[in-house]
């Protein structure tokens, strides 16, 4: 099982973003029935929490999973169950909305990197600093509202900030954070499907806003700047997932397997006692027996 689940997920990984192109990438790719998708969904999650108590209890590496996606693309309803079997305690989720006043008082990277997760922990951001290369690239007016010097907002300022992404992101690798970049990737039409589901539904009218369908027009602008960003950040240490997400059961299989082949090559196990330690576990043995 986790080796199909790990050849599963590899296919849709970007390890180097030179060559990347959206359009060799299907938002349809991958039809599995959706039974098995579950089925092998469930058995992804348990293996997840095996992992991830593994993880807690050796406390030597983190792990950084970012979400980023169109509107209705199923982040959150990827986030809900592929992280289902994780322990709350040993998990930090983070949802990044427009910046605060406090945080345009700030570098770009300020509000994300102090919600890194700590060691023996798996922070997830929905959303992060990569929307400074994609909503803000759509509509550069919100760069007015950054307050940057004049003279520091030239023609060179995306490609600056890749560079700036690429250095955080191999800084943390340096220091024991394991990074998987989930790119979910959902087409026009299946959104103004979700979308269209939204308002038929009043338990979801909550999730529709009208500002989503307005961003629709700049589908185009969007996609140019996903792939863009894919094409500068994607390396051996950060890559991205680029999840087929027209499926929501084999997107979410597609993020877990990821998530598992990432935490398989840490090699992750429970800590292991001295003799000192086996010693005194005898002794608190013999003393709760006698009781």
């Amino acid at each position: 099982m986790a080796k199909g689940i790990s050849e599963l997920a590899d296919r849709y990984i970007v390890r180097d973003g030179r060559k990347f192109r959206l359009k060799d990438h299907d938002t349809r790719d991958g039809k599995m029935e959706k039974d098995e998708a579950r089925e092998l969904l469930h058995r992804s999650v348990e293996k997840l929490g095996e992992l991830q108590e593994k993880l807690y209890a050796q406390d030597r590496w983190g792990v950084l999973l970012i979400f980023q996606a169109m509107d209705a693309a199923g982040k959150d309803s990827a986030i809900e169950h592929v992280m289902s079997g994780v322990n709350p305690q040993g998990c930090q989720v983070y949802s990044f909305k427009a910046p605060s006043s406090e945080e345009l008082d700030h570098d770009f990277l300020w509000r994300t990197s102090k919600s890194l997760p700590e060691r023996g922990r798996i922070g997830i951001f929905n959303r992060s600093y990569y929307e400074e290369t994609l909503v803000v690239r759509v509509h550069p007016e919100i760069l007015h509202k950054e307050k940057l010097p004049n003279e520091l907002v030239t023609k060179r300022i995306w490609k600056e900030r890749f560079e700036d992404i690429n250095a955080f992101e191999r800084y943390l690798s340096r220091n024991g954070f394991v990074i998987r970049k989930f790119f979910l990737n959902v087409s026009k039409r299946e959104q103004r499907k979700r979308f269209l589901d939204r308002l038929d539904r009043p338990e979801k009218n909550w999730k529709f806003a009208a500002a989503d369908v307005a961003e629709r027009a700049h589908w185009r602008d969007y996609m140019d700047a996903y792939e863009d960003a894919i094409r500068h950040t994607a390396t051996g240490h950060a890559p991205w997932v680029v999840v087929p997400a027209d499926d929501k059961a084999y997107a979410r299989l597609i993020v877990a397997s990821a998530v598992i082949d990432a935490m398989k090559g840490l090699r992750l196990a429970f800590p292991s006692i001295d003799e000192g330690q086996r010693r005194e576990l005898a002794r608190s043995r013999r003393l709760l027996e006698r009781e």
